[in-house]
């Protein structure tokens, strides 16, 4: 249900199919061939009547999260293995799992149709394929790799019967095993609805192994894997508490979300259920997730707390992974209850109760926090901005309850406790609520300048995404990671429109595919200037720039505009500015936009180095 967005880039909301991008989201892949230790031969085998894993001839089974922060927690608590969701910033990530004993379920991103990836499209599929082929090539000797994890949710939420989406697959899956016939493939599906396992079984013969991620129906998934038809192995390739999407809501839409007491259980119980009962055909689990995101709430499936504090579910997986107790358990949130109604008036005043228990009788501290609900929440996993605290609405507080007043602002909140104790272990707990009273439009997050659009260099998330595409799309590519005399770094952002009449155009939007709708963008006050490096192919392209199109009459609309239009490229690298000097930029979420008209001849653009600037250094005082 979740997408690499949280680590690996890419981060946000229902995108369109009809869009032609080419979302080649690895990293650059270079020095193909380096060498690592001697790796290991990992084999998936015919075992009685079922399925076994080894490593190296040894048994193995994935005693696995998702996730890279905090290995040295992870192999002290039991677990063995690690899964990402791409190979972004992977080389360091292989090298701490290997030094932790760890092994890596290697994420091999592969394009979405609402990302607006064609599976149709053989360019993007090319592109696709040869990207994967690299990160193979370049990892391969790796001696923490585990196996290949082709793809994550890619086949939709639907039917899951796009033949063309399971024949890239099964070709990406006969590529690795050319390449490499020492690891394992696998592909990823969320859940097994629709026609997913009839179709990996019947047109992916190269695949080794499922992996599924389910949450709340995962106990059962032994019986409903097999009734839909599935021999293959499988691995829970996420698992945990039920989604929010799982949940029956309050009368304002909001999940209730189970305390992180009442989390452990589910966890134990997927566990249970299919690595202890199914050994079988379950080779083994990657719980979700070892860290922490905002998705729907800031705690839904962390395992972890963002200081690297461990909550119960990690003692319920230590004991399981170990057969061992732990020697100091997490602390246990008895109940969380509201004193009156959870829907009020603005300003009202609420009373909380807290009751909390600790085994071991550690001293117990509590943090309280008052966080608005997320206006729009993401799909798959895709990422959230991080909405607002209120440290102010806190009265009175201490372990056992808390006093607050309430915002003005109308909407969903949420009061969350956070419990440590002084061993590492914590708990929390939150209550949903509402104050009937217009909402707000929440604030844009804060960018810190230089703030970089696009550059290879990469920041983790990119704050703007390139999922806006108008006139005529079909005659539209853009190559994100092409290598054709960047600028700077590796690679640089390849634009082609080759019809012989009309327009085109992209829009790098926050969220994606957003044209305002929902929240989201970013404040960049304080920026002189919108910097980006242009070339053209032959020379002679004409092309406009801009940022900030969406207007007034939006829900959520950018706070300013500026362009720089009928730019003239020539075939060498040129610096370009759009000014920015008095234009409100609280609120951007059209960071960047490119437009074309045709000249009756097909053209390419090459573009790097997309930032937003304070006052070039030539125009700053001595």
């Amino acid at each position: 249900m979740h997408g690499p967005y949280w680590f690996a880039g890419l981060q946000q909301a229902h995108l369109m199919k009809s869009m032609t991008v080419v979302l080649t989201l690895f990293c650059t892949v270079a020095a193909v061939g380096q060498d690592f230790p001697k790796s290991a031969i990992v084999k998936v085998l015919p075992k009685g009547n079922g399925w076994q894993l080894t490593r190296d001839g040894r048994p193995y089974i994935i005693k696995g999260v998702g996730g890279n922060q905090h290995l040295d927690t992870l192999a002290a608590c039991g677990g063995n293995s690690i899964r990402t969701w791409s190979v972004e910033n992977l080389e360091p990530i292989l090298d701490e799992a290997q030094k932790q004993g760890l092994t890596v379920t290697v994420g091999l991103w592969l394009g979405h149709e609402r990302h607006g990836f064609d599976y149709n499209n053989a360019d993007q599929v090319a592109a696709q394929f040869q990207a994967a082929q690299q990160a193979i090539e370049r990892f391969k000797d790796h001696p923490a790799v585990l196996m290949w994890g082709l793809g994550n949710e890619m086949e939709g939420y639907a039917a899951g019967d796009n033949a063309a989406i399971w024949s890239a697959i099964n070709s990406l899956a006969v590529m690795a095993k050319r390449v490499d016939p020492h690891h394992p493939t696998m592909t990823v599906v969320a859940e097994i609805g629709g026609d997913r396992v009839k179709n990996i079984h019947r047109l992916c013969p190269e695949i080794d192994v499922v992996g599924i991620n389910s949450y709340g129906g995962a106990a059962t998934l032994p019986k409903r894997y097999r009734d839909a038809g599935g021999t293959k192995p499988y691995v829970i390739t996420e698992f945990g508490p039920p989604g929010m999407w799982e949940i029956e809501k309050t009368g304002w839409g909001a999940a209730p979300e189970p305390t992180s007491t009442q989390k452990a259980e589910f966890y134990k119980a997927t566990y249970v259920a299919n690595v202890t009962g199914n050994s079988e055909q379950c080779l083994g689990s990657y719980a979700f997730l070892w860290g922490q995101k905002q998705e729907a709430t800031a705690t839904w499936f962390g395992l972890l707390l963002p200081d690297g504090s461990r909550l119960a579910a990690v003692d319920a997986l230590s004991e399981l992974w170990t057969g061992q107790p732990v020697s100091n358990r997490c602390p246990a949130i008895t109940s969380l209850t509201l004193v009156g109604d959870a829907r009020v008036k603005p300003h009202a005043n609420l009373t909380v109760r807290l009751e909390v228990q600790d085994a071991e009788r550690d001293p117990l501290t509590v943090q309280w926090i008052l966080q608005a609900e997320p206006q729009e929440f993401s799909v798959g996993g895709d990422a959230e901005a991080v909405p607002p605290t209120f440290p102010e609405a806190l009265v009175k507080s201490d372990l056992s309850s808390a006093e607050l007043k309430l915002p003005d602002g109308g909407g969903g909140y949420r009061l969350f406790a956070y419990v440590r104790d002084t061993k590492g272990g914590a708990a929390v707990a939150n209550l949903p609520l509402y104050v009937d009273a217009p909402v707000r439009v929440p604030m844009a997050q804060a960018a810190s300048l230089p703030f970089v659009v696009y550059n290879d260099g990469g920041r983790d998330k990119p704050p703007y995404v390139p999922t806006g595409w108008m006139g005529n799309a079909k005659a539209m590519k853009l190559d994100e990671s092409c290598q054709t005399n960047p600028h700077s770094g590796k690679s640089c952002l390849k634009f082609q429109f080759n019809a012989a009449d009309g327009w085109g155009g992209i829009v790098w939007q926050s969220p994606p595919n957003d044209w305002g709708d929902k929240p989201g963008g970013w404040d960049v006050t304080g920026a002189k200037h919108l910097s980006f490096w242009a070339r053209g192919e032959r020379g002679g392209e004409v092309a406009s720039f801009q940022l900030g199109i969406l207007g007034a009459d939006k829900k959520f609309s950018d706070s300013g505009s500026a362009k720089l239009e009928n730019v003239r490229m020539t075939t060498e690298w040129q610096q370009y500015r759009i000014d920015l000097a008095g234009k409100k930029l609280n609120r951007i979420k059209t960071g960047f936009v490119i437009n074309v008209a045709s000249s009756g001849t097909p053209l390419t653009i090459y573009l790097d180095d997309i930032q937003y600037e304070g006052r070039p250094k030539q125009e700053e005082s001595p």
